[in-house]
């Protein structure tokens, strides 16, 4: 995971039309940058469905809502109308982005050690500075932490 205080990576990856979205897009906003395992598993539906039932909370302030699995674009635009979720997705299947923001680590299931995109939320303010890095978040709730911390600012 990466420091509170530095300089987020930049990244420029396909959205879930296809489309090329960069970091440098959202200058002078904050940007809320959730890293998730697969589109379509509970744990990362539920976590998307809570970023959309908040959706219009982090409008309201401004916020840019992204989320990136490593997962392809056509499978994202799925997911996205199948749960009407208004934010971007983008895809990063060559983990360009999952790797600089430290996300892709050992993890354990049953025994089994594995590699893999580690749940993890970023905020970056509108300097493109990490001002809020939570590692291991829980999909249910990763949403209304965000929203109560822009809140207590």
């Amino acid at each position: 995971m990466l420091l509170e205080g530095t300089k987020a990576p930049a990244f420029t990856l396909p959205d879930q039309n296809g489309d090329p979205v960069s970091l440098s897009d959202f200058a002078g906003k904050k940007v809320v940058l959730y890293f998730y395992p697969r589109d379509n598993t509970p744990g990362c539906t539920r976590q998307a469905c809570a970023f959309a039932e908040t959706w219009e909370e982090f409008e309201k302030q401004n916020v840019v809502v992204i989320g990136i699995s490593k997962d392809s674009a056509a499978s994202h635009q799925k997911f996205a109308q199948k749960y009407q979720l208004p934010f971007i997705l983008l895809s990063d299947p060559q983990l360009q982005a999952i790797q600089a923001y430290g996300v892709w680590q050992e993890k354990k299931l049953y025994g089994k050690v594995s590699m893999g995109v580690v749940r993890s939320t970023y905020l970056i303010d509108e300097k493109g500075m990490i001002e809020k890095s939570m590692p291991k978040v829980k999909p249910d709730t990763n949403a209304a932490e965000i929203l109560s911390y822009l809140s207590e600012k």
